[in-house]
């Protein structure tokens, strides 16, 4: 059921929670998801399915933002050859 009003302060709680044993569970395990299903499970139950689309999203970012700051910066090799 998707209701539209904003989560109350122990809604939000509940799926800041929810998200962040997820992700330390991808984390642990190398982003194997399939070890941390009934941890996604909770996630999606306990966040707004838009909200759950947003930290995908930003854990994403978050990977790839912490990839170029040990790694730094490597432009795919193709680019700027003629």
């Amino acid at each position: 059921v998707a209701k539209m009003s904003a989560p109350t302060m122990e809604e939000r709680k509940a799926c800041w929670g929810a998200r962040d044993e997820f992700w330390q569970c991808l984390d642990k395990h190398a982003d194997d998801a399939s070890k941390c299903e009934k941890l996604r499970m909770s996630f999606e139950s306990r966040c707004p399915q838009q909200w759950v689309k947003y930290f995908d999203k930003r854990r994403d970012f978050l990977k790839y933002k912490k990839k170029l700051e040990t790694e730094g910066y490597h432009p795919p090799e193709a680019a700027g050859k003629s």
